[in-house]
């Protein structure tokens, strides 16, 4: 690993353990906060996002960071996304399952440069797996170099993320594209389902909302270990450009370019 590679595994190890870990199922139900349908934040976010921000700030001053929360409270914070570095944090990718009391759950981090993802850190809340990508330099897992492989299932296997869909878009993906696939519950967790399309455990997943926290660091894993992440049109994916909905990641090339011609020929939006 490279010394930032290093310097950021070390910083995601130190708030899991002093922000995270320690609420893990104790969490008050003061410490819990709905912030949006479907959605909540918890004290844990709050304090691994500072310690995380923090401390980004040291390693590259000349960086704007992005936090999650930060930007929830502040919309102005995503404009930093589009001119110079800049980090993306998730300090807390699946939050609804750590509130609940489940697994997975872990921290995201992505450098860009003018919207483009350079480099990004995938951190496994209670394993600790550490995954990290860069731009033209492979993806790793644990300090060893993985290159993406399909489940090798017919049908291939989905992870199809309905939950921000419309009800039309929803009922055209069950009913035209659901059939090909089989399908399979998504982790609700970025940090857990990128590695899955690299690891062999899911072909394919699909995405609607696509927040940079949750995607720049995946994609570019996906897409160095010679998988395929990418818009459903074939543009690739911007930080810069989150507010457009849909994603599609894959193990292989081929089976991008399938499930993309199928969601393409839907007649809704």
């Amino acid at each position: 690993m490279s010394a930032l590679d290093e310097a950021v595994h070390a910083l995601m190890r130190e708030a899991a353990e002093r922000a995270i870990l320690p609420r893990w199922r104790k969490l008050a139900s003061h410490e819990i906060v709905s912030k949006a349908a479907d959605d909540v934040v918890t004290i844990a976010d709050d304090e691994a996002e500072a310690i995380l921000t923090e401390g980004l700030a040291r390693l590259l001053p000349e960086a704007a960071v992005v936090g999650e929360e930060a930007a929830y409270a502040d919309a102005t914070v995503f404009e930093r996304l589009a001119h110079g570095l800049c980090w993306v944090i998730d300090p807390l990718d699946g939050t609804n399952n750590f509130a609940e009391g489940k697994e997975p759950f872990g921290i995201l981090i992505a450098l860009a440069d003018g919207g483009e993802t350079q480099a990004g850190w995938l951190y496994d809340g209670l394993s600790g797996r550490f995954c990290h990508t860069a731009l033209g330099k492979g993806a790793w897992v644990e300090g060893e170099r993985v290159i993406a492989r399909t489940t090798g299932a017919v049908p291939p296997i989905v992870a199809n993320s309905l939950v921000y869909m419309s009800p039309a878009k929803r009922a055209a993906v069950q009913a035209h594209v659901a059939p090909y696939y089989t399908l399979v519950d998504i982790p609700r967790c970025a940090a857990e389902q990128y590695p899955r399309l690299v690891l062999g455990q899911n072909d394919l997943a699909i995405f609607e909302r696509t927040l940079p926290w949750d995607h720049a660091a995946g994609v570019l894993f996906v897409n160095e270990a010679g998988g395929k992440a990418a818009r459903p049109d074939g543009s690739a994916y911007r930080l810069d450009d989150h507010a457009r909905p849909g994603l599609i990641g894959a193990a292989s090339a081929e089976l991008w370019d399938e499930l993309a011609e199928r969601l393409n020929a839907l007649e809704v939006a």
